[in-house]
């Protein structure tokens, strides 16, 4: 079972061009988040290849209802988030 959190968490990498677009969707939109880069935190990037089969796929953005997007694309952030 996923832990409840409050902000959604981007776990992303700096060059990433998806993590990038991600984050600036949440900026241009004023949703708040927290960036979490996992070439920088080790404990992050564990969690990440847990929830993808062992794989480092970024974006993998951590919703407050437990909910995960993984590589998604600005559709899917706008469903997700409720905006057309």
């Amino acid at each position: 079972m996923v832990k409840a959190i409050e902000i959604i968490k981007v776990y992303g990498t700096t060059w990433c061009g998806d993590s990038r677009r991600a984050r600036q969707f949440f900026e241009e939109n004023k949703i708040e988040y927290t960036w979490i880069d996992i070439d920088r935190d080790q404990d992050a990037g564990k969690y990440v290849e847990s929830v993808n089969n062992g794989y480092r796929s970024v974006p993998t953005i951590l919703f407050p209802d437990g909910s995960l997007l993984v590589e998604p694309s600005l559709f899917q952030l706008k469903s997700k988030m409720g905006i057309s």
